[in-house]
């Protein structure tokens, strides 16, 4: 008798713990969302100039890291400049090459999750490419840039696939610059649809150098292409661009002019960063991802009662 009492009280025991344990876990499987601060790293990046760059992140990473930044967003090309001709040359493996591997002991000695933009080399092409790295240096995520513009089609070969990573903070989704201006934002959509709660995109935005931004300020064409899917999906939009002169390529002349951006589930514009060639700076949003209202079929569910 005593035996069958255990035995009951055994069974109440796991019973009760499998209630704890579907009570922190919703019925789609999402896993829980941890606030966490980013740090957008609006830096200056000198064209083909590989050492000089890396420098100069390995600055910014340091005082962001300092700063108590969680998620560290750089550029895109951070290494050698976009379409920079110094790419068909000087691009490397990732991982395996110098950016990358620079990159993973910076993320492994500072404990942070870093995503850039830098420029690879497989095998005899060349690409447009994003990595997230984790605290312990680890590439979880590579994106090669899809929806590259015509000018970049000499230097780059286009990306294949899209994908989204898990972190302790929610799931990332990664892609880079005018990917999010493909039609109907079909990528950006793709990567909320995978699962992106936070969704990251290094950028290398630039001007002509006669522009005015008092007179036609900059920002419209990432505004209406963010917006829209962060309201949709509830997800962050968070991206990097570069500053400083384009000195090589079909752009060069032009200025790299920053005003890095982040939006928020509410479609709200959280961060605008200033515009200039000289706009060198390191910005910090407290990031506070969303519970999915939606998944697969459901979110015709969700837009329909949210008309």
């Amino acid at each position: 008798m005593q035996q069958m009492k255990n035995l009951k009280s055994v069974y109440r025991i796991i019973l009760i713990l499998f209630l704890i344990i579907g009570s922190n876990n919703n019925v789609s499987g999402q896993m829980q969302h941890i606030n966490f601060k980013l740090a957008v790293v609006q830096m200056k990046v000198d064209g083909g100039e590989r050492s000089r760059n890396l420098e100069r992140a390995g600055e910014r990473i340091r005082e962001a890291a300092a700063n108590g930044a969680d998620v560290l967003l750089l550029p895109e090309a951070m290494d050698l400049g976009w379409t920079d001709p110094s790419s068909l040359k000087e691009a490397q493996p990732v991982p395996g090459g110098e950016t990358s591997d620079f990159l993973s002991a910076m993320a492994r000695e500072y404990k942070v999750y870093i995503c850039s933009g830098l420029t690879e080399k497989d095998g005899d092409r060349v690409y447009n490419a994003a990595v997230i790295i984790n605290p312990d240096g680890e590439i979880m995520l590579k994106h090669r840039k899809i929806n590259e513009l015509d000018i970049g089609h000499p230097y780059y070969a286009l990306g294949e696939r899209l994908n989204v990573v898990k972190t302790r903070y929610g799931t990332f989704g990664l892609m880079i610059c005018a990917d999010a201006t493909a039609r109907d934002q079909v990528l950006t959509r793709s990567l909320a649809y995978m699962g992106a709660d936070v969704i990251l995109s290094p950028s290398s935005w630039a001007m002509p150098a006669g522009h005015d931004n008092e007179k036609e300020p900059y920002g419209d064409t990432w505004r209406n292409v963010y917006i829209p899917v962060a309201r949709d999906f509830r997800v962050w939009i968070a991206s990097s661009s570069n500053v400083g002169w384009m000195t090589g390529g079909p752009w060069k002349g032009w200025k790299g002019i920053g005003s890095s951006m982040v939006v928020d589930p509410d479609g709200k514009e959280v961060l605008l960063g200033p515009y200039g060639v000289d706009a060198d700076t390191i910005m910090y949003v407290e990031i506070r991802p969303e519970t999915r209202p939606g998944q697969g079929t459901t979110w015709g569910e969700f837009w329909q009662q949210n008309r």
